[in-house]
């Protein structure tokens, strides 16, 4: 089963990169985005057959690997 994951940075946490991609879209005509947050995007092959125990089991990588849980928050958006 696949599940998949997305790690962003807190709204109140300062994100350059994320800024000089705003910077650079504006710069090259795309004047009407308002702002841009960058992060990261898992897509994570699991052994298990339940639905509800492989996102735990996703839940519980991203709180001990993938996310640093001071400065990011992360969600599970689904699985396959």
């Amino acid at each position: 089963m696949k599940v998949s994951a997305v790690i962003t940075l807190k709204k109140d946490v300062l994100d350059p990169q994320g800024k000089i991609i705003h910077q650079t879209l504006n710069n090259m005509g795309f004047d009407s985005i308002n702002e841009v947050r960058q992060g990261k995007y898992f897509e994570i092959d699991i052994k298990e057959n339940d639905k509800k125990k492989a996102e735990e089991k996703i839940e519980n990588i991203c709180k001990k690997l993938l996310a640093n849980l001071v400065i990011e928050d992360f969600k599970i958006i689904g699985s396959q």
